[in-house]
């Protein structure tokens, strides 16, 4: 099979709408197929053969318009987003130590000269008899051996920071770098320590011959620079032009995370490590190619605390996590030209190092210069701007620009009506087009809320338009599509062609969502792809980032957007409502929305606030118990949302005394105000009780108020209103620390099963809890949850074991010690305030709340086995978490 037969041609385009003989030819040719036998004159004097001619012509027209440079289609001067740009898109949280140490050395490039991660060493010990764990060996005491091991806890590091020696503040320095790690941390890691490379002072000893035109002093500031360099190498940046002439592509310039000062090579920081040794044979390769040395007489080199004066070394090995530094008490250069020995000047020596430091400084200054690629800039085109066909006949037709004659009879002006509305119908399909593709540049916008998919103009430029339509200034030419307009489905396709450039996909959750809410699922779905759409930079880079907690605020803990990757790409994925910035924000699942409340010893009610706690609808009934309200309550949502709200739109006589549309209830008191109720359509009775099924206790004084704030409330419930959401602990963040570390219950117990496995056994190293709440309509879903599960595990990293829980109860429907979500909630919200300020007080409250977690399934019943009907199934050996 040859390549072609397993490629698409970029070349699609026939340009035949570009060739007028073509189109012409073509026309003929139906007009021969469908009208040969009445019509055999095709040549020009025929005004069909006319007619024909010019709307061929404005097929170019508009075929021209489709070939123009695509920077021009899609250009706008209005503000929203077509595209990511390279650096938004292409860019990550840092994932990999190289990408860790390029963050690092961005905070002060000229003050850090290299930084390195190392594995920070923590042993777990394991008593498999007891099923406990601890950092403390105590643990083990009088256990037998084989019921014992230990294992490193893995995801904690150290940071080793080489750093100038000019620094102002080397403090406030390393808190700059543990805020930057904390706000790119990864899932299930941390920093323990960060610790500063020490020095080993190196004397060197040199005899030096230079050119007898050379500035010694210039010299000498070269040299000791090239030696500085040499013992603690600084990272070399490249500006965005330099990495396109290296011949990188854009794709792994972007690559990583977005620096501040230009970019930095791979290879140059990997090849960048500390230095074990000072060979004498480097420094003398160094110098030598110095511009002005001619020789080197001699030259040695040992350690200032050398007490036996080893001046013959030619190798000196340093100590782990030490730098070789120039001893300046010690060493002594010596300079000669024409073997005559020169006196050196010390300030100006400094003067020149000051000088060539500053040249570095402005070097790196220059290179954070334009380094995003910008986006191609169109031409300004009207695209949609279109002249009547009608305008492109001869002056004899009358239907052009100088119309008809008032002299002629009745019967011809006729005619000239009866050819213009003939031509309008070809009319009206062309500026259709020219409209369309006006609104591409929106359609195919990342940030695109357009309510419609066709769009269309009035043809105004025809002359006397106004007599060929019917009350034409109430016309609007969209309804010319609402019988072909399918705009959910049609707005749907265009953003899977957006969510499929980024390698996504929604159809398994689309089709769930058809099953949960029916019609209206298609426009809740599109809202939220479209909030995926618009956050995807963010979900993207940041899909195995953990949240900062590192002295952050109450408020910047709970009630934030400041979580973790993971939960923002899951919320995404599985349409958990999002915040106003279209980002997941962690608060108190258990009372989000809804309220279910007890009216008495025995029953229940609910009712429905908005973000701003006010009520927006209420039970007018009791139930039984609260799983009955909860279900009457989503049958409520579910008939609220799919109400036909065009309908609602439309109603304009406010003279009734109930107007009734779907469950929707506008009901006018005889004081004049306007009320509205959910209701059963099914109970014709109005003094039925069980008719009205919700309703909310607010008044309007107008139908239009009334009808706004109807339509309002299905659009709060649609999409905004959820009681869904999600949290993620990472459990390293559990780990006690300084003296909780001898505190039995400040720790994670394990299974005594799990204690043969050492993976198993430890309970920290990169290990989630994912807790969700079981209770809510999708979650309770058993489909549903299949699918929400699989895809929870095929989004976390691969190297991450997950606990997946569907918890808890709603607030207030059980007793606050029988609701583990709640539980949970509550200390896990003590134990993020606790941490961020280096407490670990609620940690055994947490640690107990977290293993009395349980599956939620709904109440069901048991089916035998040749039932086939399984709604409401109970899986058996399934809640136990």
């Amino acid at each position: 099979m040859a390549l072609s037969d397993l490629t698409i041609s970029k070349n699609l385009q026939s340009l035949d709408d570009m060739d007028f003989d073509f189109l012409r030819k073509k026309g003929i040719e139906y007009i021969e197929q469908f009208g040969g036998k009445l019509w055999t004159d095709y040549n020009t004097h025929d005004p069909g053969i006319t007619t024909l001619e010019i709307l061929c012509y404005a097929i170019t027209d508009l075929g021209l318009r489709i070939n123009m440079p695509i920077s021009d289609l899609l250009h706008s001067d209005d503000d929203f987003r077509q595209f990511y740009e390279a650096h938004q898109i292409l860019t990550n949280q840092a994932l990999t130590s190289l990408d860790y140490r390029k963050l690092f050395l961005d905070v002060a490039p000229l003050q850090i000269n290299n930084c390195f991660l190392a594995p920070f060493s923590k042993t777990l010990y394991v008593n498999c008899k007891d099923g406990k764990v601890s950092l403390s060996n105590k643990i083990l005491e009088g256990i037998p051996e084989d019921l014992t091991h230990q294992t490193p806890v893995k995801g904690l590091y150290t940071l080793w920071l080489d750093l100038d020696d000019n620094i102002e503040n080397e403090r406030q320095l390393i808190e700059s770098i543990r805020n930057v790690y904390h706000a790119n941390r990864n899932l299930c890691e941390d920093l323990v320590d960060i610790k500063k490379i020490e020095k080993q002072e190196v004397k060197i000893c040199a005899d030096i011959e230079l050119h007898p035109t050379a500035d010694e002093n210039l010299i000498q500031a070269k040299i000791l620079l090239t030696i500085e360099d040499y013992f603690s190498p600084k990272i070399k940046w490249y500006s965005l032009g330099e990495m396109i002439q290296l011949g990188h592509p854009i794709t792994t310039i972007f690559d990583g995370p977005l620096l501040n000062h230009g970019f930095i090579l791979d290879d140059d920081l990997t090849k960048s490590q500390l230095r074990n040794a000072v060979r004498l044979s480097d420094l003398i390769n160094l110098i030598l190619q110095i511009d002005g040395v001619q020789l080197i007489h001699d030259i040695s080199i040992s350690f200032c605390q050398d007490s036996k004066g080893n001046e013959d070394a030619w190798n000196l090995c340093l100590k782990p996590n030490h730098k070789p530094a120039i001893c300046k008490n010690q060493s002594t250069f010596s300079f000669k030209k024409e073997g005559l020995p020169i006196n050196m000047s010390p300030k100006k020596i400094e003067d020149y190092k000051n000088l060539l430091y500053k040249n570095i400084a402005q070097s790196l200054q220059n290179k954070t210069l334009n380094n995003t690629l910008q986006l191609p800039e169109g031409a300004r085109y009207q695209l949609s701007g279109y002249q009547s066909i009608s305008l492109n006949f001869p002056d004899n037709y009358g239907i052009g620009i100088h119309g008809i004659s008032t002299n002629e009879p009745p019967l011809r002006h006729a005619q000239v009506k009866q050819l213009k509305a003939y031509l309008l119908f070809f009319d009206q399909v062309l500026a259709s087009y020219f409209m369309q593709l006006e609104r591409v540049k929106e359609q195919l916008a990342i940030q695109n809320n357009l309510e419609d998919s066709y769009f269309t103009q009035v043809v105004s430029s025809m002359k006397g338009i106004e007599d060929l339509i019917a009350n034409f200034e109430d016309f609007d030419p969209s309804t010319l599509f609402d019988k072909f307009d399918n705009k959910a489905k049609r707005i749907s396709t265009i953003k899977n062609h957006l969510i499929a450039r980024f390698a996504e996909n929604f159809g398994n959750y689309a089709f769930l969502m058809k099953n949960i809410y029916g019609d209206s699922s298609e426009e809740i779905v599109n809202a939220n792809k479209q909030s995926f759409l618009e956050n995807y930079d963010h979900i993207s880079s940041r899909r195995a980032g953990a949240f900062f907690y590192y002295k952050q605020s109450a408020d910047n803990l709970w009630n934030s957007t400041n979580v973790s990757g993971l939960e923002n790409r899951i919320a995404g994925l599985l349409g958990i409502k999002m915040s106003a910035d279209n980002s997941y924000k962690r608060e108190t699942i258990t009372e989000k929305y809804v309220e279910l409340y007890k009216v008495n010893a025995t029953q229940y009610r609910w009712r429905i606030r908005d973000d701003d706690n006010q009520i927006i609808l209420t039970a007018t009934e009791n139930y039984d118990s609260f799983h009955d309200a909860e279900k009457e309550m989503y049958q409520n949502i579910y008939k609220a949302i799919n109400s036909d709200k065009a309908a609602i739109s439309n109603i304009e006589n406010g003279n009734f005394k109930r107007k009734t549309v779907d469950v929707v209830e506008l009901v006018k008191s005889e004081n004049g105000k306007y009320s509205f109720n959910i209701i059963n359509p099914r109970i014709k009775s109005v003094n039925d009780p069980k008719r009205i099924i919700a309703r909310q206790y607010r008044f309007f004084n107008s139908l239009e108020k009334v009808r706004n704030a109807v339509l309002e409330t299905l659009k709060f419930l649609a999409f905004t209103f959820s009681d869904e959401g999600i949290h993620v602990l990472e459990h390293i963040l559990l780990l006690p620390e300084g003296k909780n570390q001898v505190k039995e219950d400040h720790y994670l117990t394990i299974c005594a099963d799990d204690c043969t496995k050492s993976c198993s056994s430890d309970p920290y190293s990169f290990r989630l809890s994912i807790v969700l709440p079981g209770y809510t309509q999708r979650f309770s879903d058993i489909n549903f949850r299949k699918f929400a599960e699989n895809l929870i595990r095929r989004e976390i990293p691969a190297h991450i074991l997950a606990k997946i829980c569907w918890v808890g109860h709603r607030k207030n429907t059980v007793e606050p010690e029988q609701n583990d979500l709640l539980q949970f909630e509550t200390y896990f919200k003590n134990f993020l305030e606790e941490k961020a300020s280096g407490k670990q007080n609620s940690l055994p409250q947490l640690i107990n709340a977290i293993q009395n977690l349980n599956n939620y399934y709904l109440p069901g019943q048991l089916h035998d086995c040749d039932n086939n009907d399984m709604a409401g199934k109970i899986i058996l050996g399934k809640s136990n978490i």
